[in-house]
């Protein structure tokens, strides 16, 4: 499978776009809302923002490292990597989400949290929007990033933003149906 970078590149911001304008409109719900959870060992609104924080406070630092120092200039397209494609697919929403373990550290259940868990990620949304626009001058397949769980394990850039965003849209979705529970 290829892809046109610049198609690909678009998708993600949109997508991205689509994250950071409904996170504003959380930051108009009470708290109380943002911290309600379907059952007691479910995650709250906050607590699906704050775990999404929480991974983008690895990714975009590694993320911004790895664009400013890569020298390779862009491809017009993109082919993923056999465990980036493989992780990324894994992180897109389903109509019925599978659950998946996290690692403890990842982990936000019972954290007290406040609306500042909401500004945090529309900030990192931000940080991504710019970080798309200057992966547009580099090479999305050349330049690699590591992986929060090892740093021995290198994604092709393009497959780091697919799995990040991807991974945003899981728990975004998760966060819009605690809401609807309310």
């Amino acid at each position: 499978m290829k892809i046109s970078t610049e198609v690909l590149l678009d998708e993600l911001k949109s997508r991205t776009e689509h994250h950071l304008q409904y996170a504003e409109t959380l930051l108009l719900k009470p708290e109380n809302e943002l911290n309600f959870r379907i059952t007691s060992d479910s995650w709250s609104t906050l607590e699906c923002l704050e775990h999404l924080n929480r991974y983008g406070d690895f990714y975009i630092p590694e993320i911004s490292r790895r664009i400013s120092s890569s020298k390779t200039p862009p491809k017009s397209d993109f082919k993923p990597g056999i465990l980036g494609n493989y992780f990324a697919k894994s992180m897109l929403p389903k109509e019925k989400l599978n659950k998946m373990k996290t690692l403890k550290t990842m982990n936000p259940i019972h954290s007290q949290l406040n609306k500042e868990v909401v500004n945090e990620f529309i900030k990192q949304q931000q940080q991504l929007l710019d970080l798309l626009e200057k992966a547009r001058y580099i090479d999305l397949e050349k330049t690699k990033t590591a992986i929060s769980i090892s740093k021995l394990i290198t994604l092709k850039l393009g497959d780091t933003f697919r799995f990040v965003i991807y991974h945003n849209a899981r728990h975004m979705a998760q966060a819009e149906n605690v809401l609807k529970n309310i």
